[in-house]
């Protein structure tokens, strides 16, 4: 298991593999009782006159106003022209109940929850932000959109940021997805404690293996750029699709996380190297070949590269000091919640979370007929009512109007094989979608029998 933490100085070279190993098993795995949880919630963002229209840094930057990033702020400039002292960056300002704001190259807007005890309070506070973020961009005739991929604009970056620049040209070299993500996609995240002993990869290897089945109960993403895909979760298959080395999930989970981790951080090609002004990576050089010299870089790696790195990895599950859970699709309306409370409940105690894991065991590694199908998969439709059930039950005592709010779409959803994307409507300017393509995603290629990029089982 992670050894505790290593304090280094963040200029300091990294002098071998195992240094740096052992640093990544250290920061990225924090032992402790599980007690927080935190939320990040993107959005895309349209005009609700003209849903079409691409999004104005200019706009966003006035309606978020005293919450905008500095990412926001320092991109402005660059597209309208306005003098860059008038908006000098600053700190941004919480919103009313702690998160904070940043905005995606595309111009999603997110917010991050502080870590807070309990699921209830957290809703409340998520809840509370989200609401002030809608009525600051209703000031401009500005929505969010309840999808988790764009159904109408093409991916364009408006964020004009060395480290969104490097992502772009990176993902280019292996196709077209990686500017859909960055731009065009929106997800609801859970943070939680990664917990102690034995169980942080008990919780490690159940969060990988209800992926799928959650992945299926809540797609919502089945157009994207004009054009009906024939995925349920166009979003989660642009995700492994777009560089597989640094979005598939595990191919195997083991009992060591951490080690497991290192290894694969280590092995992950550089997305970007922050040198002379320039943020450009050798394409093929990993950060282990780094640390080794090879790869023709004429600098060493130091520890804060080391963290960095780690920032550019993307898979499902992120083990970040606490654990992110990053593959369920933006939910219509307020159901953002929905999600977020499954998820809770299953980690209720380890009666409820073996139960879970026990339900899911069947479809476990089948991400992509999960993004694909949703809940039309019969043996995905059979694991997710019986997680719904589950989630219900370890809600009940500690949560009750959540657990209700699950029973509720669990019954209205769930339990009929649907799936959100299965009750999309067309929306003012979507009439003219065009018919589904063949096939949008050719990796992942056979939802069928699933394999990922690279040839791994699914």
């Amino acid at each position: 298991m992670a050894a505790p933490a290593i304090d280094l100085d963040p200029a300091a070279p990294v002098p071998d593999r195992a240094a740096a190993a052992a640093y990544v098993a250290s920061v990225c795995f924090k032992h402790g009782p599980p007690r927080l949880l935190g939320a990040e919630l993107e959005w895309l963002v349209r005009s609700a006159w003209r849903p079409a229209d691409e999004v104005d840094p200019a706009q966003l930057l006035r309606v978020l106003g005293p919450h905008a990033p500095n990412t926001l702020r320092t991109s402005v400039p660059t597209v309208t022209g306005a003098p860059p002292s008038s908006l000098a960056p600053s700190a941004p300002e919480p919103l009313p109940a702690g998160s904070t704001v940043t905005v995606e190259p595309g111009g999603q807007v997110e917010i991050a929850s502080p870590p807070l005890e309990n699921l209830s309070t957290l809703v409340a506070a998520v809840q509370t932000d989200a609401a002030v973020i809608r009525e600051r961009l209703a000031t401009e005739g500005l929505t969010l959109v309840d999808r988790a991929a764009d159904p109408l604009r093409p991916p364009r970056r408006i964020l004009r940021v060395p480290r969104y620049a490097a992502m772009e040209a990176a993902f280019d070299r292996v196709g077209p997805h990686g500017r859909t993500m960055m731009c065009s996609t929106s997800a609801v995240q859970l943070c939680l404690d990664a917990g102690e002993g034995a169980q942080v990869a008990a919780r490690w290897q159940a969060l990988h293996e209800i992926g799928p089945t959650l992945v299926g109960m809540f797609a919502n993403s089945p157009a994207a750029h004009g054009r009906r895909t024939g995925w349920k979760s166009a979003r989660m298959a642009a995700w492994l699709s777009l560089d597989p080395e640094r979005t598939r999930p595990p191919v195997g989970l083991g009992d060591d996380p951490a080690v497991e981790w290192a290894d694969r951080a280590l092995g992950t090609q550089l997305l970007c190297v922050r040198r002379h002004g320039h943020w450009n990576a050798p394409p093929a050089v990993t950060f282990g070949d780094w640390i080794d010299g090879r790869g023709g870089l004429d600098v060493a790696p130091t520890w804060d590269d080391l963290d960095y790195h780690l920032t550019t990895l993307f898979p499902p599950v992120r083990p970040h000091g606490h654990v992110e859970v990053r593959y369920v699709d933006q939910q219509p309306g307020g159901e953002w919640a929905v999600p977020l409370a499954v998820i809770t409940g299953l980690l209720a105690d380890p009666t409820t979370l073996d139960r879970a894991r026990d339900a899911v065991a069947p479809v476990a590694h089948r991400w992509v007929a999960a993004a694909r199908h949703g809940l039309d998969d019969a043996e995905l439709r059979r694991s997710a009512a019986r997680v719904a059930e589950l989630a219900v039950g370890g809600l009940r005592d500690t949560d009750p109007e959540l657990a209700a709010l699950v029973g509720d779409v669990a019954e209205r959803r769930t339990l009929r094989g649907r799936c959100p994307a299965d009750d999309a409507t067309v929306e003012p300017g979507e009439g003219e979608l065009g018919p589904a393509v063949e096939n949008p995603y050719p990796y992942p290629r056979d939802p069928d029998e699933p394999v990922l990029p690279g040839g791994d089982p699914a």
